[in-house]
């Protein structure tokens, strides 16, 4: 007796779905299922995106800006909603949460923009040194060593006092001494790709120096640039704090996390708040960077299987 018509064709499609070979993941796209196997790094991305959009987007909803006071309020009081002070005032009238999310600003542009001088010249430098080699490499890994011997906050607090101290020099001047330990990790990835086969393949169809360097070596050295940018930008963000803790940092009445926790350290007998509250959001914000690198240094790592 004949099969049916219907039948056949299932027949025939599962067999033709048995020849079908499987299509494989990607690189990046088994790293990013590894990360959301990672649930503490991807709540701490989640903490992160949520702090950085209260940060950038709360002052809207607000009705005081961070520097503007209340006069009827000189001194500093406990939270009042009526009066639009949800977190109340610091010592001078002036909104807490509304520094607070003004303070999460100046830091997170500081961490990203300084992190992306970093990035730009530590990644420039360490694939040139690495791949060209011979003369170019031994100027350069000396002028890191160079850097590397003068005390890194000295050199910042020189540039800040000479050139004088305001929000873009300082992510400048971080950067500029935060790109050193970038150059050398991507120097050591550049070494180990230089002699791969792919690399020589490029080279024998006429690759120009720059060509294999931009298509070739950086794309796949972003792996660990990825990993150390996320955990480049909590040290920078620290390193901003410490500046404006010691005052070099933004100038009143801009502010900053390490600013706030600098006048809440001189306020913390009569008001403990204008300590806490910046410090808890600091400690957050690096607890949660380190977690995500963490992750992402799990998820990109082809020897951890």
């Amino acid at each position: 007796m004949n099969k049916r018509p219907s039948q056949n064709f299932d027949h025939d499609l599962a067999g033709l779905k048995s020849d079908m070979p499987l299509k494989g993941r990607g690189l990046w796209q088994d790293a990013f299922e590894r990360l959301k196997a990672n649930r503490i790094s991807i709540v701490s991305g989640v903490v992160l995106i949520v702090f950085s959009l209260m940060c950038f987007i709360g002052p809207i909803f607000l009705e005081w800006s961070y520097d503007e006071i209340d006069w009827d309020l000189l001194e500093a009081t406990p939270p009042d909603i009526e009066s639009g002070h949800y977190l109340g005032t610091d010592t001078l009238g002036r909104d807490l949460l509304a520094r607070i999310f003004q303070g999460g600003q100046v830091s997170f542009q500081v961490g990203i923009l300084a992190t992306s001088v970093a990035l730009v010249i530590g990644v420039s430098v360490g694939s040139v040194a690495g791949f060209v080699g011979g003369r170019v490499d031994q100027v350069l890994m000396r002028l890191v060593d160079v850097m590397y011997a003068v005390p890194l906050m000295f050199f910042i607090i020189i540039l800040m006092v000479v050139f004088g101290r305001n929000f873009y020099l300082m992510f400048f001047a971080i950067g500029f001494v935060e790109w050193l330990t970038m150059s050398r990790i991507v120097r050591g990835q550049t070494l180990a790709l230089k002699n791969k086969g792919f690399i020589e393949a490029a080279r024998a169809a006429g690759g120009s120096t720059t060509s294999i360097i931009f298509e070739h070596i950086i794309p796949n050295v972003l792996g660990i640039v990825i990993v150390y940018v996320t955990l480049t930008i909590p040290q920078v963000i620290l390193l901003e704090s410490f500046l404006s803790f010691l005052g070099l940092g933004v100038q009143p009445p801009m502010t900053s996390w390490g600013a706030l926790i600098s006048e809440g350290a001189q306020e913390m007998e009569s008001n403990p708040r204008t300590l806490i509250l910046p410090a808890l959001c600091l400690s957050i914000t690096l607890f949660c960077f380190n977690f995500l690198g963490d992750g992402l240094r799990d998820a990109l790592d082809p020897k951890d299987r």
